[in-house]
């Protein structure tokens, strides 16, 4: 049997959020614990230049968030590297089983688990994944040098990792099944130049193909969706980037949610529906969905449990 670890602020996620909740609830003398989950560092860690972090005109994200995690640990928040498997949100002290076998108990709790990348739900994705289908260009880009590659999507994830790819590939097809992008223009302009980019306007993807016997992408089928007709794109890799869903499985049964999935916390506020827990970050921002935005959020979340562990206390 685990061990039981009990704290005042049990933080559970360790990106721009959760970083910044521990900077604050351990400068409030709470000494959290903060547990890291299965991606430590977030999202950030799979992005490579971040251009609009205040103070940092270019920065590597994996470096933002080692040096936001250094900051956390400096002033007092234990880090720990395990993931939370399940959460009982039904009475306090709330209780977190973690698969390293520990059992965490805590006063308050604030989640910042952040976001996952999101699939087209297709058999032939499911069958390359790993073999030339991926979701993180950062990760897996340098292994297509002097190749072609796709990337789908029409957001500003999707032109950030085909712009990132044109630094190994011989060409990036840029799929998206409107005729406009829905990235920020300053990222449209940069693609636009690229010589290496080409865009193939209101597609959606048919089916990814390639061989078995070795597994690996060949290309794939896109089809028009005015007009109904294939096209076949011959490509070894196929990088899907159409955004996010916010990572609410452990909680998704016990917290009032919004559209989307995303956990409801009640105006100009970090708590939810469950008084003693608190969400920040993308787990409940549907709108900015900004490193800095859930940064800010991660340290209101930090300022609330303060505030409500000083009223329990009274």
């Amino acid at each position: 049997m685990g061990d039981t670890k009990h704290t005042r602020v049990l933080i559970i996620g360790s990106g721009p959020a959760g970083y910044t909740a521990g900077v604050y609830a351990s400068r409030a003398m709470l000494e959290p614990v903060l547990v890291q989950g299965i991606q430590p560092g977030g999202q950030l860690t799979i992005t490579t230049e971040v251009e609009n972090w205040p103070g940092e005109s270019e920065i590597q994200g994996p470096d933002l968030m080692v040096k936001m995690e250094a900051h956390a640990t400096a002033v007092g928040t234990e880090v720990i590297g395990d993931y939370i498997s399940d959460l009982d949100l039904s009475k306090r002290p709330f209780t977190a089983t973690g698969d390293s076998g520990t059992t965490y108990t805590a006063d308050a709790v604030i989640l910042a688990t952040g976001a996952q990348a999101n699939w087209l739900g297709m058999e032939s994705e499911e069958k390359f994944k790993g073999f030339g289908v991926s979701a993180c260009a950062t990760c897996d880009g340098f292994f297509y040098r002097g190749m072609d590659v796709v990337v789908v999507g029409g957001g500003n994830t999707a032109v950030e990792e085909a712009l990132f790819l044109t630094k190994f590939a011989s060409k990036v097809t840029l799929i998206h099944r409107r005729d406009t992008l829905r990235s920020e223009k300053i990222l449209q302009d940069r693609l636009f130049k690229n010589p290496k980019v080409e865009i193939l306007w209101d597609h959606t993807i048919e089916e990814i193909t390639g061989t078995t016997a070795p597994l690996g992408v060949e290309g794939l089928r896109a089809r028009n969706v005015k007009t109904g007709e294939i096209t076949e794109v011959a490509a070894k890799g196929v990088f899907i980037a159409i955004g996010h869903s916010p990572a609410n499985m452990l909680v998704k049964d016990q917290l009032e949610m919004q559209d989307g999935g995303y956990v409801k916390v009640m105006n100009g506020s970090t708590a939810t529906s469950i008084p003693g827990v608190f969400a920040a970050g993308d787990l409940t921002d549907h709108i900015y969905r900004q490193a800095v935005t859930s940064a800010g959020m991660g340290c209101m979340a930090a300022l609330d449990a303060e505030r409500f562990l000083s009223e329990q206390e009274k």
